[in-house]
């Protein structure tokens, strides 16, 4: 239970702070109701990193994706603004509206093409992670064999660092992100992952590869899905509990927060997808039944923040000013 005078504390800083949420976890698909973007207006979010597409999907997807909710964004243009600079998220703010850009899960995207990379950083790509749980032509994912970056992985980086874009190391295999970060000119990211420490799930991250993260300058995003968190129906503690070990492990200036919310999406059946590639997400690692921590569990989390002894600059940070000035360096 937060007292009183901290949760009072909580509200004044989250109301005050800026609140980058980096990455979306509804399905991918143009059947999406992007009128389900006002859940994260409402919880006083700023910015928002929504998913294009992922590895299971044919690269064909991902454009149609990116058409329909570029369309969808730009029709509403009171609420949402679809950036291109860092300064946008902050006129966006300004303006009482939700600033986005776009992200894609694996390289299968590219459709083996480096120059596609250029073509998505156009229509608003603005990270993109290696290989999602699964091996690809760019690097190893957390649920197959532990191979390193290729030669076309290398050829992406260069292109992502030249155009202005985050690596991405989220859903990779150990060899695959030390590598890339090692490789990579600029800061690399893991988006959406969590300590390992805290919860041994295949899909979280070790103590290394956040060593090696922060190293690069670089940051951690904390993911809000309880499969990764340790509980299927996870709360403001519990993901409070993640940021405070990555606090205290990589720093203040390395975290930062990445809800992987999600929504249904209209007809499509997630269930379907899973059912049709098991591959992807192992049994012995997926109940299918873990929660989320909704966006507007975040000024909660703040509290349980301060309960821990943490400073309002370092809240303010995590909140999002760790991803702003990440963003002013890489984009």
């Amino acid at each position: 239970m937060i007292q009183t005078d901290i949760a009072r504390r909580a509200r004044a800083i989250f109301s005050d702070s800026l609140v980058w949420d980096g990455h979306s976890g509804f399905m991918p698909n143009p059947a999406a109701d992007l009128n389900n973007l006002q859940l994260w207006r409402d919880a006083g979010v700023h910015y928002l990193s929504v998913d294009v597409g992922f590895d299971v999907l044919p690269w064909e997807q991902t454009v149609r994706n990116l058409a329909a909710f570029r369309h969808w964004i730009l029709d509403h243009a009171d609420d949402y603004l679809l950036v291109n600079q860092p300064e946008d998220i902050l006129s966006a703010r300004a303006a009482g509206k939700l600033a986005i850009t776009f992200d894609i899960e694996g390289m299968n995207a590219l459709d083996g093409r480096v120059e596609m990379v250029e073509f998505y950083h156009h229509l608003g790509v603005r990270q993109m992670l290696f290989a999602y749980n699964r091996n690809n032509l760019a690097g190893g994912g957390c649920h197959d064999e532990n191979t390193g970056l290729t030669s076309f992985g290398k050829q992406v980086i260069d292109e992502m660092n030249r155009v202005g874009m985050f690596v991405d190391v989220s859903h990779c295999s150990l060899q695959t992100s030390i590598e890339a970060i090692e490789y990579s000119r600029k800061p690399v990211i893991f988006s959406h992952s969590n300590p390992k420490a805290v919860h041994a799930h295949g899909r979280n991250i070790s103590d290394e590869q956040i060593r090696a993260c922060v190293n690069n300058g670089g940051l951690i995003g904390v993911n809000g899905i309880g499969e990764f968190l340790g509980d299927s129906a996870p709360d403001a503690a519990l993901f409070a509990r993640h940021v405070d070990y990555l606090i205290h492990l990589a720093g203040p200036r390395h975290v930062g927060i990445a809800l992987d919310y999600a929504f249904p999406v209209g007809n499509v059946s997630t269930g379907e997808i899973l059912a049709a590639h098991p591959e992807y997400w192992p049994a012995e690692e997926y109940s299918g039944e873990g929660g989320y921590v909704h966006p507007s569990a975040l000024e909660e989390v703040v509290g349980h923040l301060l309960q821990s002894g943490h400073s309002e600059k370092v809240i303010r940070n995590v909140l999002g000013e760790n991803f702003l000035r990440l963003a002013r360096e890489v984009w």
